[in-house]
């Protein structure tokens, strides 16, 4: 985006690495680095990645990546897997006249088997570029002789989305591994998820070097906590963002203490020891706050027959609070329907750690009785009929865009609102899980999954035209002008305003909690992950 300030040209650009690892999921890539051509207009002849500016049609900077992507080396979604974001950065450049912006991205080559997974074959340049090749990215980070024949600030872009070329092997390991783990946890609720991301974050401070006396030590921790955010489950990543600016704010004060870095490390892993625990204790006051509601909206000081409730996915949370809600209630029958929540099924799991949490808790309680009803997911308004409740976590809270939870929700909460209007819509969430309007977590991307999740129950069912759309998919047997995509995205959004309750460990929420929430969470975010500095 071009503007004019202090006489230099404002551009906003990015910068895409293409990794590329041998072994396939070792943790020593190669990274392609390219040649510019003398036919471009800024820094010819200098090595560089994939880079180019963000125009107005780009709807966020990752489509830019992808457009240029495209347009440079004929790469597509194809042949490329998007693997990491880096934490934006800006510099002047007199030289050229201008301010830049760049956005970091990696991502990972499939690789072919032509070619050994190498790329050769793959990777088709432009005019902008005479030539690329591949190199240890560890080696480009620290080898000062870039600065000289590199763009600008080219081992900062690179460093930005290859943390591990810094740090001693020991921490970049537990960083690496850990946001593998967290990237390819499907199964896990955020409320798991941060639990996880606060482990490899202990994980992590427990193995860096150096003493906490350099500036270094506290802004590696909080690029640290950036990455655990960013590039771990983003879509989820709200409560481990709120968890890790808690942790970041009382760390602070510890790191700034005239004591040892021993005693310091000693005082940090406690505080995150404190929060890991807490978060057991606060699933049981969530608990205790719906029982709370049922009786107060549906009993009366009543008893009750039967009361109805649906639901979908799977949340450990949800589990555990309805049949405790209904062990303390005075409600002979509970029926639960639940959506089959595809690809995964996650309905199929939660109906079956439901069935055997009550055979577990009332199996000598003869008066108490379960029913359970699976659904598909296409049947939501048929199991939304005479519903009581309906019941839904939440991994996401945004002031503007409502709760992000599992895809069909919105389907379950429009059916309810028409087929039972009576119905109340109550979303089980902590407030961690609020979203604030700091940019870092994007409320507009969609976490795009692997489609072979939806077309492996296909192929197993034997789906007549599955091999028509396969050969469509891979460019073989089909037109130019007509293609196929099979989309898999886990979560979408629904409104705020068809929420009639909160329910939280501290109560039932409102609006002033949640836009309190997302003023605490903007001023801590600038203040952590605002001004991590230029290095190179």
């Amino acid at each position: 985006m071009a503007g004019q300030t202090h006489g230099l040209e404002k551009r906003a650009v990015v910068s895409s690495f293409i990794f590329h690892f041998p072994s396939g999921l070792s943790d020593k890539p190669l990274v392609a680095l390219f040649k510019r051509s003398d036919k471009v207009n800024t820094y010819q002849h200098r090595i560089a990645p994939i880079a180019g500016s963000i125009s107005r049609k780009d709807k966020d900077p990752l489509t830019a990546a992808w457009r240029e992507l495209a347009e440079e080396t004929k790469l597509t979604s194809s042949t490329l897997t998007f693997w990491r974001t880096g934490k934006p950065f800006s510099f002047a450049d007199e030289s050229v006249r201008r301010e830049w912006t760049v956005h970091p991205f990696a991502f990972r080559l499939r690789g072919s088997p032509e070619d050994g997974g190498k790329g050769q074959g793959v990777i088709q340049t432009d005019w902008e570029h005479e030539g690329w090749q591949w190199y240890d990215p560890t080696e480009v980070i620290n080898d000062d002789s870039f600065d000289g024949k590199g763009v600008p600030h080219l081992r900062e872009s690179l460093r930005r989305v290859w943390f591990e070329g810094e740090m001693n092997d020991k921490a970049g390991k537990a960083l690496h591994t850990g946001l593998e783990r967290l990237q390819n946890d499907h199964e896990s609720g955020s409320h798991e998820l941060t639990a996880i991301a606060l482990g490899v974050f202990r994980e992590f401070i427990i193995q860096m070097e150096g003493g906490m006396d350099d500036a270094r030590w506290w802004e590696d921790v909080r690029m640290a906590a950036f990455h655990l955010v960013k590039n771990g489950r983003e879509s989820m990543g709200a409560a481990t963002m709120n968890a890790l600016l808690a942790i970041l704010e009382e760390m602070e004060e510890i790191w700034r203490l005239e004591s040892s870095s021993e005693q310091k490390l000693e005082r940090m892993l406690t505080i995150i020891d404190h929060h890991l625990k807490g978060r057991n204790s606060r699933s049981g006051l969530v608990k205790d706050t719906f029982a709370s509601y049922v009786r107060s909206n549906f009993l009366d000081g009543q008893s009750r027959d039967k009361l109805t409730i649906v639901t979908l996915s799977a949340s450990s949370t949800i589990r555990d609070s309805i049949v405790d809600a209904f062990g303390s209630l005075d409600i002979s029958t509970l029926e639960l329907r639940i959506l089959e929540s595809r690809p995964l099924f996650e309905g199929v799991s939660i109906a079956s750690s439901i069935l055997s949490k009550f055979q577990a808790q009332f199996q000598d309680t003869p008066s108490k009785k379960l029913h359970i009803n699976v659904y598909t997911d296409a049947s939501a308004a048929i199991a939304a009929k005479d519903v009581d409740i309906v019941l839904l976590g939440a991994d996401r809270i945004s002031r503007s865009k409502g709760v992000s939870n599992k895809t069909g929700s919105l389907p379950m909460v429009l059916s309810v609102k028409h087929v039972a209007p009576n119905a109340k819509i109550v979303v089980l969430s902590e407030l961690e899980k609020v979203n604030g309007e700091n940019g870092l977590i994007d409320d507009e991307k969609h976490e795009d999954n692997d489609s072979r999740e939806v077309i492996s129950a296909w192929r197993s069912d034997g789906v007549k035209g599955l091999k028509v759309l396969e050969d469509s998919r891979s460019g073989q047997g089909v037109t130019s002008n007509a293609t196929v995509e099979v989309r898999n995205i886990y979560l979408e959004w629904f409104p705020l305003s068809l929420v009639d309750a909160f329910i939280s460990g501290e109560g039932v929420l409102n609006d002033r909690h949640i836009h309190k929430k997302v003023n605490q969470q903007e001023e801590l975010a600038r203040m952590y992950f605002d001004n991590i500095s230029v290095r190179y």
